[in-house]
């Protein structure tokens, strides 16, 4: 089995809501940060509608997730406390963050250097 063919057997939200636990039904299982699913959200809105397009989305570090809910069988959608809701994370991509997530922080911490960015928001959001 493929990343592009394990289908989720469990999708749970931590008690703190700061990241998400997946585990597929080929054994594999791993939590996804709310920050990285919420700056590589596959929306439109920071995807764009082509690679030139895609935004780098700053000062997430401590948003939360406040739902999921499905999309069909094939997917979720993801509402934030920021109020992003419109990517939607079909199963390989929940996949790829699940099984790649360091890496893909990475490049994100990286994105965030070149641009002068920060993960810090630049005023601290109300709780």
């Amino acid at each position: 089995m493929t990343d592009n063919t394990a289908w989720p057997t469990e999708l749970r939200i931590a008690q703190n809501r700061k990241s998400l636990l997946v585990a597929f039904d080929d054994g594999y299982s791993g939590t996804i940060s709310a920050e990285l699913l919420r700056v590589r959200s596959p929306s439109a809105e920071v995807q764009g509608h082509s690679p030139s397009e895609r935004k780098t989305v700053p000062g997430k570090i401590h948003v939360m997730i406040l739902g999921v809910e499905p999309v069909g069988n094939y997917a979720i959608r993801i509402r934030f406390d920021d109020m992003h809701d419109s990517g939607i994370y079909g199963w390989p991509l929940l996949r790829h963050f699940a099984s790649q997530g360091e890496a893909v922080m990475a490049e994100y911490e990286a994105e965030l250097s070149e641009k002068a960015l920060s993960r810090e928001p630049k005023f601290l959001p109300r709780r």
